[in-house]
């Protein structure tokens, strides 16, 4: 399981380009339509809150939870900016615990992927259902085996921001069926002003380089990381769904809102609590 450590400074920046404002309309859309119009929602792997606050927006008291300090000291200082009322805490979302039951969960950009064995992927999803209210919804994404093996591939990815870069080297291990992406970030001293010290207690592979000149004065350190997710399909999720005792509604594509199928990159799911009586 990873925890962004010195991405975490920069990850809002590289992540402009994710529609959330779309998605939180949307996932919005999918809680009403399945009756959670208000109350408590859990968002798991909330990162930096970027979701959470959307949500929190809507209406709902919201909890996030996520593995990585660097990552919550962002979604607080969002928080401290919208004055909503959220709860944060730093848990591994697969041992993670709440004080009782929620109306739902959400868990979006592809966050159940750096879940890389189907075993713990059981468990979190026992763990959902065990904090979901009787008939409570749970709502997530996944990157596909079809994204991993024919998008993403072998292939190096880089993009320039000025006062942030990074080389993206990403390789698919179609057998193990993992996906490892090797991230050498270059952040300059005004982009990385109040950052949080590099976290140790991480499974991600995180090295900083001396700082260097980027010219005009302005000096960049140099960081990598080396994150793991796992390639799932629809029918191994449905299976680990149902293995931990939820019951499976509906799979949409999320890049064209209707039903997915076998060239879909990311795929959202919706499932319902099953086992609790409703009082």
């Amino acid at each position: 399981m990873e925890a962004y450590t010195s991405f975490a400074s920069v990850y809002d920046t590289f992540m402009d380009n994710v529609p959330y404002e779309e998605w939180g309309r949307y996932i919005h859309e999918l809680l009403c339509r399945f009756g959670v119009k208000e109350g408590i929602v859990l968002d798991l792997g909330c990162g930096t809150g970027s979701m959470t606050e959307m949500l929190a927006g809507f209406g709902y008291d919201m909890i996030g939870v996520d593995n990585s300090e660097d990552m919550l000291e962002i979604a607080m200082e969002k928080r401290m900016e919208s004055g909503h009322d959220i709860l944060y805490l730093l848990q591994d979302m697969r041992e993670f615990e709440l004080y009782g039951t929620v109306r739902a969960v959400v868990s979006v950009c592809d966050s159940v992927n750096y879940i890389t064995d189907p075993e713990e992927l059981k468990e979190v999803f026992r763990l959902v259902n065990n904090y979901l209210d009787p008939g409570g919804i749970f709502l997530f994404d996944f990157n596909t085996e079809y994204k991993y093996r024919e998008v993403l591939a072998d292939n190096t990815f880089a993009e320039d921001r000025g006062e942030c870069s990074f080389i993206w080297d990403n390789y698919y291990y179609e057998d193990e069926k993992i996906n490892e992406y090797d991230l050498t970030l270059f952040i300059c001293e005004t982009a990385k002003k109040g950052m949080a010290s590099e976290s140790t207690e991480s499974d991600a592979e995180s090295d900083a380089d001396p700082e260097e000149d980027c010219g005009g004065g302005q000096l960049c350190r140099k960081y990598r990381e080396t994150h793991y997710q796992r390639g799932y399909t629809l029918d191994e999720m449905k299976e680990l769904l149902r293995e931990a005792g939820l019951v499976f509604l509906e799979a949409h594509d999320m890049d064209i809102k209707e039903e997915a199928c076998g060239t879909s990159e990311r795929i959202c799911v919706i499932a319902r609590e099953c086992g609790k009586q409703k009082e």
